[in-house]
């Protein structure tokens, strides 16, 4: 399917949004028409989506979801410990990947998620500028695209291209027959949906709420109405900031329900311990219908040892959301720039929004093809590595600045198969790679530290990462390009 986005009217009607499998919470006492957002956008699309969506797991694959799961209307910056970045993903601005201590970064197809990779011979990662993956250092990083599940039998590649508008420079890795491809046109199907973003962004905060919010120091409650199919949070403070991390807690939720939370003001920071992404907990029974919105925001950081549940918007062009908490699982849907970062591995996981948004009158009109003279065009050269500096409050646990001293090697030494011209220039000043083929194939998926992904509180992590020593190395390994 083409991913571009339909009609005047970007949501697609349907009936009521289906219950949340064994969600200990209330029930719809009315039942109302359903408007899920429409693709490239929202729920796994394609025919090889899974019926069910399991917890961050090492493998086998289960499935694969043509929808984007990461849109960048901006730059997109990997610093510090960053892992790996699951699912489709466009970047209308520049990918730059500067790691502290060099390896792997994984996109497309990962060591760890929810095994939900991009379709095969399709384009997994599309970037409107440059990408440049840092070479200087005596471990540098490198880019790993594609990958081999090892847990099948005979094993599977799964494979997709890295599209990219201007320069393509340092090290990277495809699997086969994936290929890097220079085409700038490939961000145009994709460049109007900025705007999508903004208009859902900003309708979801005209809404009324319907319920209250409560943080009693440790806590923070969001308590609903019990009956309505929106349920409407508005928020203008940060989530632990105050010098201690906040559990998050939801009530009076009936099952099914879409959950809307408007994290307003312009520097929003969220600093949780809680999130595991093992079934059973409540916040992985709301995630499908999550949607935590960011509609102001200059600054969105979000921190903290758990596992993020639920999908991120923020309709801001001009904002940075920094990710520095171990995992994310949900879609990632920014009108302006990504900077991931994290000394423990941070990583993005492949996970559907399934909810109904608002639908405004004042939405626009998405019209993502070359001839859109609205869609913008935010490619800012990331000349510094920490070029879309975000300032949060300063009473955060941990610096959204990327931090070279802060993290540990994550990934094996890369081989030289693979790599294009040396030291990398973001200004696109360097040489442009050949795009005529693949990498060799090479070794098995690296390890980029997802180890570290899950909250020691949650208690996670000997779930997510159970297996035994030599299985998990082979497995995450054999996802050279992320399997």
């Amino acid at each position: 399917m083409r991913h571009g986005v339909r009609g005047k009217n970007p949501l697609l009607r349907f009936a009521v949004v289906t219950a949340l499998a064994a969600a200990p919470l209330l029930t719809l006492v009315v039942a109302g028409e359903a408007a899920q957002m429409a693709p490239p956008l929202g729920p796994c699309s394609g025919p090889d989506c899974p019926s069910t969506w399991g917890p961050p797991h090492t493998g086998p694959f289960d499935g694969a979801d043509a929808s984007l799961n990461i849109y960048v209307g901006g730059n997109y910056l990997v610093r510090q410990n960053a892992a790996e970045a699951e699912g489709k993903i466009a970047v209308v601005g520049n990918l730059d990947i500067n790691k502290a201590s060099g390896g792997a970064f994984n996109m497309g197809v990962v060591g760890v998620g929810s095994m939900v990779t991009p379709p095969n011979a399709s384009d997994h990662v599309t970037v409107g500028g440059s990408v440049a993956v840092d070479a200087s250092q005596a471990n540098p990083s490198k880019l790993f695209i594609g990958g081999t599940d090892f847990f099948a039998q005979p094993p599977k590649a799964r494979w997709g291209n890295l599209k990219y508008g201007t320069t393509l420079t340092g090290s990277y890795d495809i699997t086969p027959d994936g290929r890097a491809i220079q085409d700038p046109a490939a961000i145009d199907e994709f460049r109007g949906l900025t705007p999508v973003i903004e208009g859902h962004s900003a309708c979801m905060a005209q809404q009324t709420a319907t319920g209250t919010v409560v943080d009693d120091g440790t806590t923070v409650t969001f308590t609903g109405d019990g009956t309505s199919a929106r349920q409407v949070f508005d928020y203008g403070q940060n989530i632990g900031t105050d010098g201690g991390r906040r559990a998050i807690v939801f009530a009076g939720v009936p099952a099914g329900a879409t959950v809307i939370v408007n994290m307003t003001g312009s520097d929003v920071t969220v600093n949780t311990s809680s999130g595991t992404g093992q079934a059973g907990d409540q916040l992985t029974e709301l995630r499908p219908n999550l949607m935590w919105n960011f509609p102001t925001a200059t600054n969105v950081v979000v921190e903290g040892d758990a596992q993020w549940q639920g999908s991120i918007m923020a309709g801001n062009p001009g904002s940075t959301t920094t990710l520095s908490n171990p995992g994310t699982n949900g879609r990632v849907y920014l009108a302006g720039n990504l900077l991931q970062q994290g000394s423990a591995g941070t990583e993005i996981h492949n996970y559907p929004f399934n909810g109904d948004l608002p639908d405004c009158s004042e939405s626009p009109s998405p019209s993502p093809s070359p001839s859109d003279s609205t869609s913008p065009s935010p490619s800012p050269s990331p000349s510094e590595s920490t070029s879309p500096s975000p300032s949060p409050s300063p009473s955060t646990s941990e610096s959204p600045s990327p931090s070279p001293s802060e993290s540990e090697s994550p990934g094996p030494s890369p081989s030289s198969s693979g790599s294009t011209s040396p030291a990398p220039s973001p200004s696109g000043s360097t040489p442009q790679p050949t795009g005529s083929g693949s990498t060799p194939a090479g070794p098995p998926l690296p390890n980029t530290g997802g180890d570290s992904l899950v909250a020691p509180a949650a208690g996670a992590a000997a779930v997510l990462l159970g297996l035994g020593g030599a299985v998990i190395a082979l497995a995450r390994r054999a996802r050279g390009r992320h399997s």
